[in-house]
């Protein structure tokens, strides 16, 4: 079997962490371990037992070493993610995670009392000590903390959730990960990438996409069973760990991380449940674009009319730092940096990571950006989505790790801000109307992708969740059901799902970060009324955006709404 790849222009785009560790046998990374373990032993012998009496200029100075220690560890555990992340097959590269992940865990066990005693303040002394100015700048952390008061297990329950995390549910989306990672798709005698072979659901030839959707449901199936048990495995944990902690619903850890409420997420969900219609209607009119009685599933994303040219590395590289300068020399010059200081790891890689992301809170450092290229229009909105989070990151880096880090209904403000500056240029650039066609079709189908398939993922989320603790272990067959179940709801009569049933199993959201996918509506829609604004009302609108991506995780969804006048 011939293995191919594409050539792109992409293939020596790799990232230089030398800025986090020279390399896995940097003697820093040890040295920088030993520290974080002095240090926890020595905050655990200052602290432990006394927050409750500390002044606010005593706590502040415990959060800041808190944060301190903190900082060390999420840096080593960053490099060990990274470097792992672009060769999943290398037994160095993933004991290094394991060593990282087990020392994290076992610094936890001796730094989580810091969080339960705030948690444990009463009300009242809480928003008394509040009140000194010197914890100005950890407030809404603080206050973050403590909703989790009622869901919280005392110290050695804690302690004992937190080392069997590293063996328990950690241990097994690290599993599913190097599963995927490990899948090949034989197509026409040649073995390609799962990336490359997702790409050419974008081709004009439907035989060309037909041929891929099959070859990619083939590739799937030799590992679905394991997959199967795994997602099973996890449903299982989180059921427990819910029980546990007396969350009312299976997605409720999930809202209160995201600084939302369950009524506000049910909301959300009903919304775009109720307009399902608006998916069929599109799709129902693409199929007579495209000449067909009905689109299947491997139809969505055609182009409409002639087949759209690929783009180098160098052309998406210009269009994404291009539509960022315009909005802001600023956000131009961040997005530069990435490219210039070698802050993308590009290309498609064998034992690479699948999909994109972006390391956004790297402490004391910048982000990092992982894509796997393959010159589409999608790779190039893709990169521009991961830019985002990297100018998001960029600006609220100063706030500190704590301050930083966004929930997930925020997270996706600036990546999908990002998308629509380059669509915008992307149009503007293009002057044949059948291009221009194809461009407003895929921007549409990107909506309903982010907002309705999202959803009907979420809903595909909570029917497993509520059946797998009804019923107990689901077999491949039931999760199919399920899935398909949740798309047909989404599609109706518009799309036929025959030969999808299996393709859940790509999709690492639902083990790795369980009620995830309605965050991308959240965000998405949240990102476009900010660009309308922006739209309206121009350069008057950049400074607030920027507000908004230097808070960080620094003030609630709310508030930051009101920066931008929302």
């Amino acid at each position: 079997m011939t293995t191919t790849t594409e050539l792109t222009g992409a293939e020596d785009v790799a990232w230089d962490l030398s800025d986090l560790y020279d390399a896995s046998d940097d003697p820093r990374l040890e040295s920088d371990i030993d520290e974080a373990d002095e240090a926890a032993s020595a905050f655990r012998d200052r602290y432990h037992g006394k927050v409750a009496d500390l002044t606010a200029a005593e706590l502040a100075e415990a959060i800041e070493e808190r944060e301190r220690i903190e900082s060390i560890v999420t840096r080593v555990a960053y490099f060990a993610h990274l470097h792992f992340a672009t060769d999943m097959a290398d037994p160095p590269r993933g004991a290094l995670v394991a060593r990282v992940t087990e020392k994290g865990a076992a610094l936890d066990t001796q730094l989580l009392f810091f969080g339960l005693e705030i948690a444990e303040l009463d009300d009242e002394a809480a928003e008394a000590v509040l009140e000194g100015p010197e914890l100005e700048h950890w407030r809404h952390w603080f206050r973050s903390l403590r909703k989790f008061r009622p869901h919280l297990l005392s110290e050695p329950e804690e302690k004992i959730v937190t080392e069997k995390s590293v063996s328990g549910v950690s241990a097994w989306g690290r599993l599913y990960e190097e599963l995927l990672g490990a899948v090949k798709v034989d197509l026409d005698g040649a073995e390609i990438s799962f990336e490359e072979a997702m790409a050419k659901l974008y081709s004009a030839d439907r035989d060309v996409r037909r041929s891929a959707a099959e070859a990619v449901t083939s590739a799937l199936d030799p590992g679905l069973r394991t997959r199967t048990y795994v997602f099973n495995t996890i449903l299982l944990d989180k059921s427990v760990d819910d029980r546990l902690r007396d969350y009312p619903t299976w997605i409720s850890s999930r809202n209160l991380r995201n600084d939302t409420t369950d009524e506000a997420v049910q909301a959300l969900v009903d919304a775009a449940v109720s307009r399902y219609d608006v998916v069929q209607r599109y799709y129902t009119l693409k199929a007579k674009l495209v000449g067909l009685d009905q689109l299947a599933y491997y139809d969505r994303m055609a182009p409409i009319g002639e087949d759209p040219s690929k783009v180098s590395w160098d052309e998406a590289r210009e269009i994404v730092v291009s539509a960022y300068a315009d909005f802001a020399p600023e956000a131009g010059d961040i997005a530069e940096r990435f490219f210039a200081e070698q802050w993308i790891d590009a290309p498609v890689r064998e034992n690479k990571r699948t999909g994109a992301f972006c390391a956004t809170s790297v402490p004391g450092v910048h982000p990092y950006v992982l894509m796997n290229f393959t010159g589409d229009r999608r790779s190039i909105l893709t990169l521009a989505h991961e830019l985002g989070h990297g100018l998001h990151g960029s600006l609220a880096q100063p706030l500190g790790l704590f301050n930083a880090d966004t929930p997930l209904t925020t997270a996706e403000t600036a990546s999908v801000f990002g998308e629509a500056l380059t669509f915008k240029r992307l149009l503007v650039l293009e002057e044949d109307p059948h291009r221009r066609l194809n461009l407003l079709a895929g921007r549409i189908e990107d909506s309903i992708a982010t907002v309705f398939r999202q959803i009907s993922m979420n809903r595909f989320e909570h029917a497993a969740h509520n059946e797998r603790r009804d019923e107990g272990e689901l077999a491949p067959e039931r999760v199919e059901e399920l899935w398909l179940d949740s798309q047909k709801k989404l599609f109706a009569d518009s799309v036929d799902v025959d030969g999808y049933g299996t393709w859940w199993s790509y999709i690492p959201h639902f083990l790795s970060t369980p009620g995830y996918v309605y965050a991308y509506a959240y965000g998405f829609l949240f990102a476009l009324a900010i660009f309308r604004r922006y739209e309206l009302e121009g350069d008057s609108m950049v400074e607030p955006y920027f507000d908004v991506l230097r808070s960080g995780g620094s003030k609630p969804p709310e508030e930051l709404a009101r920066i931008v006048g929302l």
